[in-house]
C-alpha cells in the first residue's frame, strides 16, 4: 500500500491587493504634488487688479431694455444711461450690453450708439464663449 505524500497547494493566482495598495498610494503622491510642480519658483511682484465697475445694458429676447438692474422703458435708454455716467466715479465705466441672441444686430448697434450718445467711453458686448474645440 502507498502512502501518499500531501504536497501542499500550488499558488497558481497572481495576489494583486499589493499592487493596488502601492498604485493607490502612488496616485495620492501625485495628487499632493502635482499642483506644487505647475508653480514657478520666480520671485514675481504681481500687480494689484484694479476694482472696475460696469453698468450692463440687458436687451431681452422680447426687445424690453434695462440699466444694471433697473427696467427703461423704449426710448430712455440714452437719458438713464447718461444719468448714470454722470454719477461719481463712473465717468470712465465700462459699459456692457448683454443682449439675447435673438436680438437683431440693429437693436444692438442702436444700444451702443445710444451709450456713445450718452457719454460712454468704453463699450463692450457680451457673449458666451465655445464650448466645442477649434480644428
Amino acid at each position: 500500500m502507498r502512502s501518499r505524500v500531501h504536497r501542499p497547494e500550488l499558488i497558481t493566482k497572481v495576489n494583486v491587493t499589493p499592487i493596488i495598495d502601492v498604485a493607490l498610494v502612488l496616485v495620492i503622491i501625485l495628487l499632493v504634488t502635482a499642483p506644487m510642480m505647475s508653480v514657478s519658483d520666480l520671485k514675481v511682484n504681481l500687480p494689484q487688479a484694479k476694482d472696475q465697475r460696469n453698468v450692463c445694458i440687458t436687451i431681452s429676447s422680447t426687445g424690453e431694455c434695462a440699466v444694471d438692474d433697473q427696467a427703461v422703458v423704449a426710448g430712455g435708454l440714452e437719458t438713464e444711461l447718461a444719468r448714470r455716467l454722470a454719477e461719481p466715479g463712473n465717468r470712465e465705466v465700462l459699459v456692457v450690453v448683454r443682449a439675447d441672441k435673438q436680438v437683431p444686430f440693429s437693436t444692438i448697434r442702436h444700444a451702443l450708439d445710444d451709450a456713445r450718445t450718452a457719454g460712454a467711453h468704453r463699450l463692450a458686448i457680451a457673449t458666451r464663449q465655445r464650448a466645442e474645440a477649434r480644428p
